[in-house]
């Protein structure tokens, strides 16, 4: 075991990631107020910062629908001012758009942040808010499924692609991602479940307590044995609640935690103090 340096980032000592959902609630809130978070949270050593989405929910935004800022726009002014931390999507409603203009988003945004992107991806679950912008409700498993693998091969350069809901015969897809845009797939559903093995590198959970996560991870691991990084998403509760539960989730397995952090006045403290909170439970390796 070695002794914390405090002068090594501490992104680099975390066995259990360390993450941020940046606010994105508030219709008020200031256009450059997530990136300024997001840059003090590159400061401060936090793995990756995500934003939520929501196209045209029922209700009003707020800490139940959150996304007032389309996030991939948000996310490639985010790029223009960082240049360690990952930006990602927790998470972007699939079957709510149009697959290839998202392809053309994902890789240009994947491109511009220098390859730092995580594209969180879910099915979505209201389905007022898919009848609001016309998408079938019943549909929208199979056309995730199907717009994951569109992607992929727009991804790898093909010509062509043959689906029940997606297809082109001879189009050539640009920028091709350098490498490979990583996917994050979320939701504790068994379809999540069976999508994330199928395809993603990462799967998140949301709200679970640790018997609760370790029981998903365990139900997640019968559909593949093939490695896939597994975490969730909390929200915020006070400073030794939050603390306490970030360890235990880590000792139930959970490999990356997101904590959204509340209203947006007084952000940045908590993630500090968060942060500070947790250096005694650090697990160091060799």
């Amino acid at each position: 075991m070695v002794e914390f340096d405090p002068a090594v980032p501490l992104r680099d000592w975390l066995t259990m990631d360390l993450q941020v959902v940046l606010p994105n609630e508030s219709p008020e809130m200031p256009a450059d107020r997530p990136a300024q978070i997001a840059v003090a949270a590159e400061e401060l050593g936090y793995h990756t910062a995500w934003l939520p989405d929501h196209v045209l929910p029922p209700e009003e935004y707020g800490s139940f629908y959150g996304g007032v800022y389309e996030p991939l726009i948000t996310l490639s002014g985010i790029a223009a001012r960082t240049s360690r931390i990952r930006l990602g999507t927790s998470v972007l409603v699939l079957p709510l758009r149009d697959p290839f203009s998202l392809a053309k988003q994902v890789a240009t945004l994947d491109r511009l942040s220098g390859e730092r992107l995580t594209l969180g991806l879910g099915v979505g679950w209201d389905k007022k808010e898919f009848e609001n912008v016309g998408s079938d409700f019943r549909t929208r498993g199979a056309r995730t499924d199907e717009a994951i693998d569109l992607m992929r091969a727009l991804f790898a350069g093909q010509r062509s692609f043959d689906g029940k809901y997606y297809g082109f015969d001879g189009g050539v897809f640009e920028p091709r991602p350098r490498g490979n845009v990583r996917l994050m797939v979320g939701g504790i559903s068994d379809a999540a479940l069976r999508r994330a093995t199928r395809v993603a590198d990462e799967w998140q959970s949301v709200a679970a307590d640790p018997a609760e996560f370790a029981a998903q991870v365990a139900r997640l691991r019968t559909f593949a044995d093939r490695p896939i990084r597994v975490g969730t998403r909390i929200s915020w509760d006070g400073l030794e609640s939050t603390t306490s539960l970030a360890r235990a989730l880590s000792d139930a397995g959970a490999e990356f935690l997101a904590v959204w952090f509340g209203e947006d006045n007084g952000y940045e403290d908590r993630m500090a103090a968060f942060l500070d909170a947790m250096r005694p439970a650090l697990r160091l390796s060799d």
